[in-house]
């Protein structure tokens, strides 16, 4: 009887550890580098596939709002759906499975709906190969992966399917820009004379902006190349800052090159380098952020989410100003007018000049990370480190967009009236958004940042 009574406590005992370890797994997967590797994942492909900067921010969206509406249905006491808030989204269910897991569905939701949107599926299908694997070591029960995994399927599917409708797909069988001859209006530039990108990029879907056009800039500077002309001061300023600039001004405009495919040209060979765009740029600076700030799982998503909403109307405000005014190149003058010889210390992007979509963005990003980390939020900016450059501090997300936008006229590709108005038009995108996207239930925003 003794021995029976000690064999059943030992067999409860061993019941109960076991059930202690299967259950550990659930703070394993609370880490929020989880998140950070699924981001720096989609990163490096979207590097890798050359996408331009207006399409990559739209690469970013969608899985970003994938991963978040997955963690939100777990979290609603925290957060808010984003249903209601962006255009057209319609909201989901929770899962009647009791097996899924809400942070290995948000996973599994990005990288699904981000595999849809890049080229390079072979690269997202090993990520995910190596994540599931990295979940199975951490203790996930199998029936817990597989039902989170499915869910995470269906959630991808019902974001893709409202990714169809921002007209993205239409929007590729457009007509190219056509060239006008007007001295005034914007050519394509050297090295590669690339076709215009994106001109029709003012007609895809907005998150939170009423339109396009709902906060356009002053107009540009009248076109006048008399001497002394408030458009021929801005023309000379950009000449002489690339015939005089100084190493800081060096810099400050290759850290911020952010060019996706810059071309060079040797004789008769020319090879590119790849690099991350401007919206990856403030990617990475929500990584250091949410690390900085030791987010958890749930509030490191939400900020990615925040920040890719903002990049994704900033681009579409900035591009709809850019193909209406149509506003030639520095390079384009000053080789016409100045120095046949004269280049820009940056490659000359393939779009018109007005306004600098460095100085929308980078304002509308910032805008944002103050928002969700507080104004005088310091962090060093190491972004650029595989890039071969070195590490630049700020003080504020504020400051390092101010950097960002006159790195142009320091590379030698931007009036100053194109980076003055395009920050004051990323300022007014900025704080429409965070007025308008409220992720954060009740007054629990300080308690979710923690």
């Amino acid at each position: 009887m003794k021995k029976s009574y000690f064999f059943k406590l030992i067999l409860l005992s061993l019941t109960l550890v076991s059930c202690a370890q299967d259950q550990s797994y659930k703070e394993k997967i609370k880490d929020p580098e989880l998140v950070q590797a699924n981001v720096k994942n989609l990163t490096d492909i979207i590097v890798y596939d050359i996408f331009s900067p207006p399409v990559a921010s739209r690469v970013y969206l969608y899985p970003a709002i994938a991963a978040y509406q997955t963690m939100q249905l777990a979290n609603e006491e925290t957060y808010a759906s984003l249903s209601g808030q962006v255009k057209e989204l319609e909201p989901l269910t929770k899962s009647t499975n009791e097996n899924v897991n809400y942070n290995i569905a948000s996973l599994h939701a990005f990288n699904e709906v981000g595999k849809a949107l890049i080229f390079s599926e072979d690269k997202m299908n090993a990520f995910q190969e190596n994540l599931d694997q990295q979940l199975k070591d951490k203790g996930v029960p199998r029936s817990v992966l597989k039902a989170s995994k499915k869910f995470g399927v269906e959630v991808a599917a019902h974001i893709l399917a409202w990714a169809k409708g921002d007209l993205y797909n239409q929007t590729r069988t457009f007509p190219k820009y056509t060239i006008q001859e007007e001295e005034h209006y914007w050519k394509p530039t050297p090295p590669d004379y690339m076709d215009g990108i994106e001109p029709h990029w003012k007609q895809i879907r907005t998150m939170a902006l009423d339109s396009s056009n709902q906060f356009p800039p002053k107009p540009p500077l009248a076109f006048d190349l008399t001497e002394g002309s408030p458009f021929q001061i801005q023309l000379k300023e950009v000449y002489e800052i690339g015939k005089n600039i100084t190493d800081e001004q060096l810099e400050i405009a290759q850290f911020w090159d952010c060019n996706p495919y810059v071309t060079h040209h040797r004789g008769h060979a020319m090879f590119a380098t790849k690099k991350i765009t401007p919206g990856g740029h403030w990617i990475g600076i929500t990584s250091i952020a949410t690390r900085k700030a030791k987010s958890d799982f749930q509030a490191t998503t939400n900020a990615y989410a925040n920040v890719t909403i903002a990049l994704f109307d900033a681009f579409i405000s900035c591009w709809d100003e850019k193909w209406n005014t149509l506003v030639v190149r520095p390079e384009t003058l000053i080789n016409k007018h100045y120095d046949e010889e004269w280049l820009p210390i940056l490659q000359t992007p393939p779009f018109p000049e007005y306004t600098s979509g460095h100085s929308v963005i980078s304002r509308a990003a910032a805008i944002t990370l103050t928002d969700l980390f507080g104004d005088n939020f310091a962090f060093d900016d190491t972004t650029e480190i595989e890039y071969g450059l070195p590490v630049r501090s700020y003080d504020s997300f504020i400051e390092a967009s101010e950097e960002a936008a006159v790195s142009r006229l320091y590379g030698g590709i931007h009036y100053m009236m194109a980076i003055e108005e395009g920050v004051a038009q990323g300022q007014e995108v900025g704080e429409h958004i965070v007025q308008r996207i409220q992720t954060f239930t009740g007054g629990d925003k300080e308690l979710a940042l923690k």
